[in-house]
């Protein structure tokens, strides 16, 4: 293990002030507010770090009361995410899984027979019971259920229904309709290769023309956008990265233009992501722009290329999570000034698991008790997990048959 001893020196923060060459506009303005904020947090700390050396510290007795009181009771303002609960069960287990927090078997399967209730009858699941089978949702109560990890979770997916439903949002130039028809981007198709990987669904003929289609999404700052000619944005830059890692198609994309992009997406000051270029910096990316790099380095490795260290700047962006975004009161935030909440709890957490974690080496900022458990850096799931998961479903085999109702 690596301690990362020290913080960025104060005055070299300072001179990576944002400069608008005397150009005034409110990007400009929202800029210098945000790195204001970041730099009196962070030169705050380097004051602290004199009294106590162990700082910054990860608060997570205060996140792990935040996050078991979420899962058993949400306040009114999660209201707008009433069609997204799956998606709040795998935030608040995967973030509990991230410290190693052991969760009471009667809740593991309580929220196991909950999502259950969100199951389609025609295969997949949706944002609720009784709700319209989407894939994101699919994806984020799958992603549950294997991070509880029990045969119970397991049992509750019905793969003949979901191989079905994953042939149905298919359609003919390789992409994926996100529900009955919807939109068709970036997001469906790891959404649906994710799901079908991880439950033993994925075959050849499921990825047909995929590929192809996932690169026409690159775009020519080398990130992915969620449709072909669309803006490169972090989280489908993720989502087709992964993609094609799954496909074992990596080599399709333009690997070099990807890692430029995707380097200068972490903010000079602030240390954290930016989710495309010329916005702010967002606590989430730190796992959606972090991850990518992880997968880069898989890449890099098949083409002979050795990387002996992160290729960001993961003490950097440690200190952002640590210091810009935790909630004295429990959970994780994007920004200061931000309210907390459990989508950027799971993200930015994920993203501080990223950068501690390389290869086989650590490297924490701050004591050692801030260590988090690895991610897996495809799925987002811890890899114990996923390695489980795949084993149980590989021992079901293949259902039978698939139904697909537009031609493909």
């Amino acid at each position: 293990m690596s301690k990362l001893l020290s913080l960025r020196s104060i005055e070299d923060i300072k001179k990576q002030r944002y400069r608008d060459e005397g150009v005034v506009t409110v990007t400009s303005l929202e800029q210098g507010e945000v790195e204001e904020a970041v730099y009196k947090k962070l030169y705050d700390l380097s004051l602290r770090i004199k009294v106590n050396p162990n700082l910054p510290e990860l608060l997570q007795e205060t996140h792990k009361c935040y996050l078991l009181d979420c899962l058993i009771y949400l306040s009114s303002g999660y209201q707008s995410l009433d069609a997204s609960r799956p998606w709040l069960c795998y935030w608040i287990l995967h973030a509990l899984a991230l410290m190693e927090i052991k969760t009471d078997e009667k809740l593991k399967s309580a929220v196991a027979q909950f999502l259950g209730k969100c199951q389609s009858p025609n295969g997949g699941f949706g944002g609720g019971p009784g709700h319209l089978p989407h894939l994101a949702a699919t994806y984020a109560a799958v992603n549950a259920l294997v991070t509880l990890g029990t045969e119970e979770a397991y049992n509750i997916i019905n793969r003949e229904k979901l191989q079905q439903f994953l042939w149905s949002m298919k359609q003919p130039d390789g992409s994926f309709c996100m529900h009955r028809d919807g939109e068709v981007d970036i997001r469906g198709v790891y959404c649906a290769l994710a799901v079908a990987s991880l439950t033993n669904l994925l075959s050849e003929e499921l990825c047909r023309g995929t590929p192809e289609w996932i690169v026409s999404c690159q775009t020519y700052e080398g990130g992915f956008s969620g449709c072909p000619g669309m803006e490169a944005h972090g989280g489908y830059a993720f989502c087709g990265l992964s993609a094609l890692i799954i496909m074992g198609k990596g080599h399709l994309c333009d690997l070099q233009a990807l890692l430029r992009w995707t380097v200068n997406r972490q903010m000079k000051l602030e240390g954290g992501f930016q989710g495309r270029t010329n916005k702010l910096v967002d606590g989430c990316y730190s796992f959606w722009q972090g991850a990518a790099f992880p997968l880069i380095y898989s890449l890099m490795a098949e083409e002979g290329v050795r990387v002996t260290d992160h290729l960001f700047d993961e003490r950097a962006l440690q200190e952002y999570i640590l210091t810009c975004c935790q909630h004295p009161q429990g959970g994780l935030l994007d920004k200061p000034g931000k309210h907390r909440d459990i989508y950027h709890t799971s993200y930015t957490l994920s993203g501080l698991s990223v950068a501690q974690h390389f290869m086989s080496g650590l490297h924490i900022l701050g004591d050692t008790d801030n260590e988090l458990a690895c991610t897996h850096p495809v799925y987002n799931i811890r890899p114990d997990h996923v390695r489980k998961a795949m084993i149980y479903f590989s021992n079901l085999g293949v259902p039978n048959s698939h139904s697909s109702n537009n031609g493909t």
